[in-house]
């Protein structure tokens, strides 16, 4: 009879550890998502856009380049090697497009996105796969 309850406690301690695994990692993916900054926007006709930015990263082969999405521009010219990525979009791409950055904040953000997502034929590119409701 012990040798019963001893198998039983067994697999019992094995199918928790292995929910608690599962569950472990499904925190960590949940966790590493990030939602992109919207409220630049009045009115935003969807939320933004949801990825994991290191995940992101590893699978296009963009670890050592955040200058390629981070990028800094002076006086109309790319500067290279140098990166925005502690700044929001919207500190250089206004909401509507003016005489200081021709590139509104939407169309900055899908060029940007979706023709990097064409011209590796890899990514979403259409509206409802990177702006989730939840």
């Amino acid at each position: 009879m012990n040798y019963r309850i001893w198998i039983l406690s067994l697999i019992l301690m094995l199918a928790l550890g292995v929910v608690n695994v599962f569950s472990s990692a499904q925190d960590d993916v949940a966790e590493e998502m990030e939602r992109l900054e919207v409220s630049a926007f009045d009115n935003p006709k969807r939320p933004g856009a949801v990825f994991s930015h290191d995940d992101h990263n590893e699978k296009a082969g963009l670890e050592d380049n955040c200058a390629l999405c981070h990028h800094v521009y002076e006086n109309g010219k790319l500067v290279e090697d140098e990166s925005s990525e502690d700044m929001s979009c919207s500190e250089c791409h206004n909401v509507k497009p003016d005489d200081s950055n021709g590139v509104g904040l939407e169309a900055a953000y899908h060029r940007r996105c979706i023709e990097c997502h064409y011209e590796a034929a890899k990514g979403p590119v259409l509206c409802g796969e990177c702006h989730l409701k939840n």
